[in-house]
């Protein structure tokens, strides 16, 4: 007997009319895409480069047209560029921006590519700090000077001070000299030498955690206190800085400091309107003896670990500079680490109330940490108004405020070996800012402290952003592009700007000429 079929229903119909209904609506939620044919291999190429060109053409610095003579000269560039990056992919450890600073020194400076670098004009600085412009020689030649005491040694902690009588209490001071003839030249400057610097041949070791460097660090700034604070000292080692920037081809400078308070042998005290006054009289001396120096600016910077009570004063002195040194005194900052200082955010009154003709320059996301106060002082400093960002470090993890940053033309000072050395990133191939350069992004190189880590005052940057953290496609161009961009973005007069950057044009031209000239008469000889 045939099995009974069931029967449908009207109920039985409505449901099947209710399914299909909820079918068809969740299917209008869809887009069906038809699949592409593949194409052939002429038009897989064709879209290649376009896809490549388009990368191409929104890299950091390519909206600069080489001449005849800057192709030559950047065609010899990327062969020295392509051999260290293609040593380096075969074997990883031969890779300079690969390992710490520390380990490769002696390679880099030896690198045909860095001594490219290093004759290669530069524009400014616009990221340093007062008392690690100049290197450790100066403060070793500064430790000849007579009346230098100290007491305590070298592996438990010393401390030194200028003075023409046993300073007091007398427990335990020597002059320097007795010291030096006792432990003989070499061994007490190479002390000397390491004391001043955070350089260590096993660096990963000595530094285990971002605490351990930073601790060490601010320890170097109180320790160097008390020699380069004499007033003779200070006026030598702020000439000499200056010496060295240039000699390195850096013609500007814009460096933030604390405008300590100066003595003397005869026990005077100097104020920070003095301080000021020795740095726009070196200045303009130093640009007399060498025309094609552009000249310096000064960035007020104090700590920022105080209470409100302490940046009122910092304030009132800020707006005092202002008032006085308005062409020279440009801006206002806060430093020190981060992570373990206040964030802009408990001072928003404060700094609400100064003036608006006092430009702001703060650091902000110089740290790991997404989400915590201290990435989160980029959103405090671009509210601010800040004209540019020190370091930035964290600023990708932001898209908001990097896309705020950019429409802002708020310039990101980037100091690539500083954030290594201070156990930021180990890979100058993972540093968050390789972003920025893959776009016309408003962004400087600079070195940020660069005697304690025994570089020199801007080269040994732009060599680890150009081989480590640009694209290898990037050239001569990306270079051109961050010497101007120091300019462009500097707080300089526009008249200022504008006669700077025809040094720079001048200068750059000349180097461009004899390279080409050089390479010319390589050729034909061969």
């Amino acid at each position: 007997m045939a099995a009974s079929r069931p029967k449908l229903t009207c109920s039985n119909s409505m449901l099947v009319i209710v399914s299909l209904l909820t079918l068809l609506s969740t299917l209008e939620g869809y887009t069906i895409i038809e699949r592409p044919t593949r194409p052939s291999l002429d038009e897989y190429l064709h879209q290649r480069g376009l896809l490549a060109s388009a990368e191409a053409e929104l890299a950091l610095g390519a909206d600069i047209e080489l001449s005849s003579n800057e192709s030559l000269v950047n065609n010899y560039l990327m062969d020295l560029k392509i051999s260290e990056l293609s040593a380096g992919f075969i074997n990883p450890i031969n890779f300079n921006p690969a390992r710490h600073f520390f380990e490769v020194l002696d390679q880099i400076t030896a690198s045909p590519l860095f001594q490219f670098i290093r004759e290669m004009p530069k524009g400014g600085v616009l990221h340093a700090h007062d008392t690690a412009l100049a290197s450790t020689e100066v403060i070793v030649n500064a430790t000849y000077r007579p009346h230098l005491w100290q007491r305590g040694d070298f592996q438990k902690g010393v401390e030194f001070k200028f003075s023409r009588t046993k300073p007091t209490p007398d427990d335990g001071w020597e002059t320097v000299d007795t010291v030096r003839k006792r432990l003989g030249v070499d061994k007490y400057d190479a002390e000397i030498r390491q004391l001043f610097t955070l350089y260590d041949a096993d660096p990963l070791n000595a530094y285990r955690t971002i605490n351990d460097v930073w601790d060490r660090f601010s320890r170097l700034f109180l320790a160097l206190n008390p020699i380069v604070t004499y007033k003779p000292v200070w006026e030598y080692y702020f000439r000499e800085a200056l010496r060295e920037f240039y000699e390195d081809n850096v013609m500007y400078l814009e460096f933030r400091g604390l405008l300590p308070t100066l003595y003397d042998l005869d026990g005077k005290s100097y104020k920070p309107e003095d301080v000021v006054e020795i740095y726009r009289r070196i200045t303009e001396e130093f640009k007399a003896e060498n025309p094609g120096f552009a000249g310096t600016k000064f960035i007020y910077a104090p700590l920022r670990l105080v209470d409100n009570e302490t940046v009122e004063q910092y304030i009132s002195l800020a707006e005092r500079l202002h008032t006085q040194y308005g062409d020279y005194v440009v801006g206002f900052d806060l430093v020190g680490q981060e992570d373990k200082g206040y964030p802009l955010y408990k001072f928003i009154p404060q700094l609400l109330s100064m003036p608006e003709t006092i430009n702001f320059l703060f650091h902000a996301g110089e740290t790991n940490w997404h989400g915590m106060p201290t990435d989160e002082n980029l959103l405090d400093a671009i509210l601010l108004g800040t004209k540019r960002i020190g370091h930035g470090y964290a600023l990708i993890k932001h898209p908001v405020l990097l896309d705020e940053v950019k429409k802002r033309k708020i310039c990101v000072e980037i100091n690539p070996i500083s954030n290594q050395v201070l156990k930021l990133v180990a890979d100058y191939r993972n540093h968050p800012a390789s972003v920025l350069f893959t776009s016309d992004f408003p962004l400087v190189v600079s070195s940020d402290d660069p005697s304690f880590w025994r570089a020199t005052p801007l080269s040994h940057d732009f060599y680890m952003a150009f081989l480590g953290m640009a694209s290898a496609h990037q050239d001569l161009r990306l270079l051109k592009k961050l010497a101007l961009n120091s300019l462009h973005y500097s707080l300089m007069s526009e008249k200022e700007k504008s006669a700077a950057e025809a040094t720079f044009h001048e200068a750059w031209e000349n180097f461009v000429n004899a390279k080409a000239a050089q390479l010319t008469t390589k050729r034909k000889q061969v």
